[in-house]
């Protein structure tokens, strides 16, 4: 088969010939037909060493490629649910499957936690790269049966390929307990994180969202998503927490998502946390530059939860396509960009300097 491999960081990858993989007997061997590009890959293969020195990435050569979708191929001998010819998207979330949080489903919470195709949060990940070497910038994967999610047909292979950030986005927001009812701050609305969370957090009963961002004509695109429902503010234009708790009479919001990317200045989110109610929830699924210096004292006197959020569950992932499937979750907003596996490096460096933003699909199809 046909693989994009990176030799060399900050190289470009280069297409090789290797091996199809064999699935071992819990595993599923799947033809992939698309894998989205997350808009951190370009900084991942050229300057991670400087970034997060002790989160590794597999070693070289390797197939990076987070979120593959496609066909199953085949399966091991023990996977009793999965099916050669089902339409599925594959998790890329690793882990021992064995610990004490992994039997209670709670695989993120693993010390083993690595995202294949990616990076790893584990000092011991290179156990994990080792077992499922393979990620989405392939022909062909392996994967284990835990980390399948069925795809309805009415969900293309491309759109798939970003049900990594919506997971991710559908995790946030059930940390955040959203629901009917509710208003909710979404800081860094116009990203990847942002635009998804606005629809599942829409598609959810929230009865409005607010939103901040920097770009002027991304936030106009998020606001005609649902005009009656959303309202927009350019960060800059003022405080966050004082406008959002201008437009509940006071109160703030029943949760925020802070959706910003990992170079945002640390001053907008402390400045979005004052726009939560009291007993809200304040869940991080972005990231920003430096530390984050909290006031425990005011967390306490306002009963306010500051929640982390990585990734989701192949549960969680399923619950999103069940949506798209009953037309809950409407992914048309998606301009997929689709490139041949030997443009690899052309899709990755492209999606870096996308001007879309969170509407922006790049798609690898091997």
């Amino acid at each position: 088969m046909l693989a994009a491999r990176l030799h060399a960081l900050g190289e470009p990858m280069s297409v090789d010939t290797i091996d199809v993989p064999t699935p071992r007997p819990t595993d599923v061997l799947v033809r992939v037909k698309a894998c989205g590009i997350v808009p951190n890959m370009a900084n991942v293969i050229n300057n991670w060493p400087t970034w997060y020195p002790h989160q590794p990435l597999p070693k070289l050569p390797a197939i990076f490629g987070l979120d593959p979708a496609g066909v199953v191929e085949a399966v091991g001998e023990a996977v009793l649910n999965t099916r050669p010819g089902d339409r599925v998207y594959v998790s890329p979330l690793r882990s021992c499957g064995s610990c004490q949080v992994c039997r209670g489903g709670e695989l993120s919470r693993c010390r083993y936690f690595t995202l294949n195709g990616y990076f790893s949060t584990s000092r011991d990940g290179q156990r994990i790269f080792d077992l499922y070497p393979y990620g989405g910038f392939a022909e062909y994967m392996t994967a284990p049966q835990y980390a399948i999610v069925n795809i309805p047909d009415t969900m293309t292979f491309e759109q798939a390929g970003k049900l990594g950030y919506i997971g991710t986005s559908y995790g946030a927001l059930r940390h955040a307990a959203a629901g009917p009812g509710q208003v909710a701050l979404i800081d860094g609305i116009t990203g990847t994180l942002g635009v998804a969370s606005t629809l599942l957090a829409l598609a959810s009963g929230v009865s409005r969202v607010l939103g901040t961002g920097r770009n002027e004509e991304l936030l106009k695109r998020v606001k005609e998503l649902a005009p009656d429902r959303i309202e927009v503010m350019r960060l800059g234009d003022g405080s966050t927490g004082e406008w959002a708790k201008s437009r509940t009479g006071g109160e703030g919001a029943d949760f925020v998502i802070s959706a910003l990317g990992a170079k945002a200045p640390v001053e907008t989110m402390l400045d979005s946390l004052q726009g939560v109610r009291r007993g809200g929830r304040v869940v991080n699924v972005g990231g920003v530059a430096d530390r984050l210096p909290v006031d425990v004292k005011w967390l306490m006197d306002e009963q306010v939860q500051l929640i982390g959020s990585n990734w989701f569950t192949t549960a969680q992932g399923q619950e999103v396509a069940d949506m798209v499937a009953t037309g809950a979750l409407d992914l048309s907003y998606l301009i997929t960009k689709p490139f041949p596996l030997s443009e690899v490096n052309e899709a990755i460096s492209g999606r870096a300097t996308d001007l879309d933003g969170g509407f922006s699909n790049y798609v690898v199809i091997p």
